[in-house]
């Protein structure tokens, strides 16, 4: 049977995004979106080349359902890894601009993101 890591991974930042939503932390559950995001992208198969954006599919034929691509722990792991590359880079931009403040923030976001890294 194949690991579905990309499944296991949002079902995790869903309960937390449930947690920092109840406990009113709005920035915590902002970056989560934006990771369950990133997953979800991923797990979006290439679109067929022939499939045009007025195809026409038969009503409930289940012909416009298209399945998700299974993301492996690596892949998984990847994405959170560009994720965090994203923000640290965007933190150095802050750091030269003289924006402390925004720095701080994006810090926070990426040590956020580091820690479902542990749980890949």
């Amino acid at each position: 049977m194949v690991q579905d890591a990309g499944h296991e991974m949002k079902t995790r930042m869903r309960a937390d995004l449930r947690t920092a939503m109840k406990d009113g932390r709005g920035g915590d559950a902002r970056l989560i979106r934006s990771l369950i995001a990133a997953i979800d992208n991923a797990e979006a198969p290439p679109a067929r080349a022939s499939s045009g954006a007025a195809e026409q599919h038969r009503f409930l034929s289940g012909s416009a359902e298209v399945e998700r691509l299974l993301l492996d722990a690596e892949r998984v792991r990847a994405i959170l890894l560009a994720e965090i590359e994203e923000r640290e880079q965007v933190t150095a931009e802050m750091d030269r601009l003289d924006r402390p403040d925004r720095a701080d923030a994006i810090r926070a976001e990426a040590r956020l993101a580091a820690s479902y890294l542990s749980r890949s």
